[in-house]
């Protein structure tokens, strides 16, 4: 029952946030992706500090250790990205954050893109343990952090849309590649659902490593904006933002908590 519970979780978090940023990318919404970061950095902190972390502090293992593992983890995904294979999709964000598609002088052409596709699959598959650590400690959990991966994923897939539409101009094929990239999130469902029953009682470093990479990568998707000078009312856009992504987090658990 776990196990198609992860399936099911994996694919919505990583099939479904393909077709949706591709909706999203290639209709009018495009311009929207800063605010979608927002929401998605909102989601992610909300899932981590409100869910994935007490549910490691509420088990056996002591807090210094758990603390100690989610410092590693952080450094470690900060390593992850400085070899790009975590958290991709950055360097195209802020040229097609205003609308301005055409500012792609330094897109990959096509052969890049396949360093794209292998940055997003390394990422999928990470993404897929997390979510099978997640659903392994409590359904809800699981459920939660699916959703938590949705959301940050769709920006990250519409910035890869862009990128591979650029080197091959082909929106049915970019969308089968990042779709096929997308769909590794369930084969690291399934290693995680392996793994995680094999060091059973890790789970809670499990959990902790997996707030570590939603913290971080919240933090990385926030800190380019912030260090951007906005107007107010951008400013005020970007707080909303990422206070609605807490908020539907807030929302989804207490949802959850109710139907219990």
């Amino acid at each position: 029952m776990t196990l198609i519970a992860i399936l099911l979780g994996t694919l919505v978090a990583g099939i479904g946030s393909v077709w949706l940023a591709a909706a999203l990318s290639f209709g009018a919404l495009a311009r929207y992706t800063q605010h979608m970061l927002s929401l998605a950095a909102g989601a992610l902190m909300a899932t981590a500090f409100m869910h994935l972390l007490p549910e490691a502090f509420e088990s056996q293992a002591g807090a210094h250790d758990l603390f100690l593992a989610l410092l590693l983890g952080l450094v470690f995904f900060f390593l992850l990205d400085k070899a790009e294979l975590w958290h991709h999709g950055h360097e195209h964000h802020h040229s097609h954050a205003h609308g301005a598609v055409h500012t792609h002088e330094h897109a990959p052409p096509q052969p890049g893109s396949w360093a794209v596709l292998t940055g997003d699959s390394v990422h999928c598959f990470g993404d897929g343990i997390l979510i099978a650590s997640a659903f392994m400690a409590d359904m809800r959990l699981g459920a939660i952090a699916s959703l938590a991966v949705l959301a940050h994923e769709v920006p990250h897939h519409m910035g890869d849309l862009m990128v591979l539409r650029t080197g091959a101009n082909n929106k049915r094929m970019a969308l089968v590649k990042v779709s096929l990239a997308g769909a590794v999130t369930a084969i690291g469902g399934m290693a995680g659902y392996w793994l995680v029953d094999l060091l059973h009682d890790y789970l809670p470093y499990f959990l902790v490593v997996a707030s570590s990479s939603f913290v971080y990568v919240a933090l990385a998707d926030l800190i380019p904006q912030l260090q951007k000078r906005l107007t107010l009312s951008e400013t005020i856009a970007q707080v909303s933002w990422l206070a609605v992504g807490i908020g539907m987090v807030t929302l989804l658990s207490g949802l959850a908590h109710g139907g219990h």
